[in-house]
């Protein structure tokens, strides 16, 4: 099988290996256990490798550069239109050499992709699509045609639309899936917290705008002046790092919170075992992994009420469901942190439940795909 993935997704190439983000090609290396050759459809950057790089595993893979598009101001937008009709001949000749093609979206590519995909109706398809499939969900423009076009059985055909969340009214193509992170191997006993001492609080996504780090601050911050013992570490960086240090220095938070940068995945392991809350408080979400990861091992996640996250969280029974307010949050949280037999039972429903969702799992469900096609 000639498996095709078009990807919005930067991509970096070292030592005739390919690189991306770790837990899009850990997903995707799942995939291309069950194919014989690959071609990926990607921009590419010279950027350095990160820890949060991983690379491609499979002995026939190949690579069909296009270019990157931004449409964030006037100038890059003008910039990318005229890059659209070489990435669309590039999109065409790759589908039409494929046996499976295999969509990435939400993104710029993947709206693309979406487009070109209707040309080859009889074609096996599969898109996944990472983002927030709710219906009532405030999303900009693009996404929403690319869940139109996906959903629309007249113009997607042999296509199956893996997405987060069970969602009422959706059409036959549109199918409830998961992600995943650790093995059934790496499920453990996780000792019982003690929610009397200090409480450690963890912060795992990019510091940018969307997955609101500066809100997750200024929650720990009300928590600690209201005489709560709590710390916080946060796992990552983004373009408000600079300004997220600053304002913990202005404010004399130094000693309650950390900022550690990008890590690696067992350093990230390590640190939610020592915690016992993971909070993150998303503008918007799909599958929220940094949540389900923390789960996995009973720390208890504090988010924000969006995309599939109320369903993860058992509408409140595996976490805390926040709004995106530092009193309100507050208020929330403080609820259940002097019930510690409530704590205790929320930490290990979190666990019993993300435990389910292993990588075994999640390979046997893309075995089943790929082999009906």
């Amino acid at each position: 099988m000639h498996f095709l993935i078009i990807s919005h997704a930067l991509h970096k190439t070292t030592q005739n290996e390919l690189y991306s983000y770790a837990p899009y090609v850990r997903e995707m290396n799942l995939w291309l256990k069950y194919v014989d050759t690959v071609t990926v459809v990607a921009p590419v950057t010279k950027e350095a490798l990160t820890a949060i790089d991983l690379s491609y595993k499979h002995n026939n893979l190949n690579l069909k550069r296009i270019p990157r598009l931004n449409f964030t101001n006037v100038s890059h937008g003008f910039k990318s239109v005229f890059k659209l009709p070489y990435i669309l001949i590039v999109l065409f000749k790759a589908c039409l050499q494929a046996d499976h093609i295999h969509l990435r979206c939400p993104g710029n590519i993947g709206l693309l992709g979406c487009l070109v995909q209707v040309f080859f109706p009889n074609k096996i398809k599969t898109a996944k699509y990472a983002g927030n499939w709710d219906p009532k969900a405030s999303q900009p423009l693009s996404y929403r045609i690319q869940k139109r076009i996906l959903s629309n059985t007249f113009w997607t055909k042999n296509m199956t639309v893996l997405v987060y969340g069970a969602w009422k009214n959706q059409t036959k193509n549109i199918q409830s899936f998961f992600t995943a992170t650790f093995k059934d191997s790496e499920k453990e006993n996780v000792p019982e917290r003690n929610y009397k001492n200090t409480l450690h609080f963890i912060f795992v996504g990019s510091l940018v705008k969307g997955k609101r780090p500066l809100l997750a601050i200024q929650i720990l911050e009300d928590l600690y002046k209201q005489h709560y013992n709590v710390t916080l570490n946060l796992y990552g960086d983004g373009v408000l790092s600079t300004g997220l240090k600053r304002y913990v220095t202005k404010h004399n938070l130094e000693h309650i919170i950390t900022f550690h940068g990008n890590q690696k995945k067992e350093v990230i392991e390590r640190a939610i075992k020592s915690s016992h809350f993971s909070i993150l408080p998303s503008q918007s979400e799909g599958w929220p992994k940094a949540i389900a990861e923390a789960m996995f091992f009973g720390c208890i996640p504090i988010v924000t009420k969006i995309s599939c996250v109320p369903y993860m969280l058992d509408y409140g029974n595996r976490g805390i469901l926040i709004e995106p307010d530092v009193h309100q949050a507050v208020s929330e949280i403080k609820t259940v942190l002097n019930n510690e037999s409530h704590l205790k039972q929320m930490s290990n429903s979190a666990l019993k439940w993300s435990q389910t969702f292993t990588l075994d799992a999640f390979e046997t469900e893309i075995s089943k795909l790929l082999k009906s096609s």
